[in-house]
């Protein structure tokens, strides 16, 4: 009989009608995008695990289920839930294809052992969700790559004496380069600025946590050779990102808010929401910017000169 040639473990997954391993990896493909691109390792009391189980109604005698291995020399029985060690081999797989990266791999890189998508993994997500590629550049999915990219921006020394202009024409790279230092570049000023923005430190994400309200915004814009790193960089809610970018206000060295006069110019009923007035007390010029833990990663006051100068109306 075909039984007798089955291992074990797939006699197991067979009694239990557990799900089939390529459903398993789509599952986790999908719910690893959607945890924001990491997710903690499989250990027994995870939510993750529970989470993936509600996603295929797995009963209790299923989640439960467990395989057993004797080794008599030490003897000892260890015993191993079926459904981890399903979720662990469909994981397994989908890291030797590059779609996401092993714990050990992403501890090197972060720290914290999780599983973490790659590029190749985020599309695989998004052909999966059915959501256009172009969604790409405005979710908040992390990736091996732009993680990566992200930690060596955060990593960086800053030079002694630090141009924040691009110096040579940027060399020529590939669209999925190009996207990967765009997006490495916003995780990592985001991330430094603990996900709010440095002017009302406004913190808020989607309902299904896949992007931030809060933008990474360049001091120096790119239209004027500024360069990707943190610091030209901000972390600026889309209001004050516009506000900023059209010279409502800059920064003095000290990094304290300067207000373009202008403001008193405009009409009694501008910048308001119902009577609140939003605009004038966020950009009130008694207050300062919120920096960064780190003091090597503040925004270098020549690229803050140099908006004060060229952007800030007066």
């Amino acid at each position: 009989m075909k039984e007798s040639n089955m291992s074990y473990e797939s006699f197991m997954r067979n009694y239990f009608a557990m799900p089939e391993k390529q459903a398993v990896k789509d599952a986790l493909i999908i719910t690893i995008f959607k945890h924001s691109g990491n997710i903690k390792e499989f250990s027994s009391g995870e939510e993750i695990v529970s989470e993936l189980a509600d996603y295929f109604s797995l009963s209790m005698e299923q989640r439960n289920a467990v395989l057993e291995r004797i080794y008599r020399k030490e003897r000892r029985t260890v015993k191993t839930p079926l459904w981890h060690r399903l979720l662990y081999r469909a994981a397994n797989e989908l890291a030797k294809d590059r779609l996401i990266t092993r714990p050990t791999e992403t501890a090197r890189l972060t720290g914290k052992r999780e599983w973490l998508l790659t590029e190749k993994g985020i599309d695989c997500a998004l052909a999966l969700l059915r959501i256009p590629q172009t969604q790409k550049e405005i979710i908040s999915v992390n990736s091996f790559e732009i993680q990566k990219n992200a930690e060596a921006l955060k990593n960086a020394l800053k030079p002694d004496h630090y141009n924040p202009f691009e110096t040579a024409e940027r060399a020529k790279k590939s669209l999925r380069k190009a996207s990967i230092r765009a997006r490495g570049f916003r995780r990592a000023v985001i991330e430094v600025y603990n996900h709010s923005c440095c002017v009302c430190g406004l913190k808020l994400c989607a309902p299904n946590a896949l992007c931030w309200e809060v933008e990474a915004a360049h001091i120096i814009p790119h239209s004027h050779r500024g360069k990707d790193d943190l610091w030209n960089g901000i972390a600026l809610c889309r209001l004050h990102h516009w506000a900023f970018d059209a010279g409502w206000f800059s920064f003095s060295e000290e990094y304290q808010i300067i207000v373009s006069p202008k403001i008193k110019t405009l009409p009694e009923n501008f910048g308001k929401m119902n009577e609140y007035d939003i605009f004038r007390n966020t950009l009130a010029t008694d207050k300062f910017m919120m920096l960064p833990k780190t003091e090597g990663l503040y925004p270098d006051k020549k690229s803050i000169e140099w908006h004060r100068k060229n952007i800030l109306c007066n």
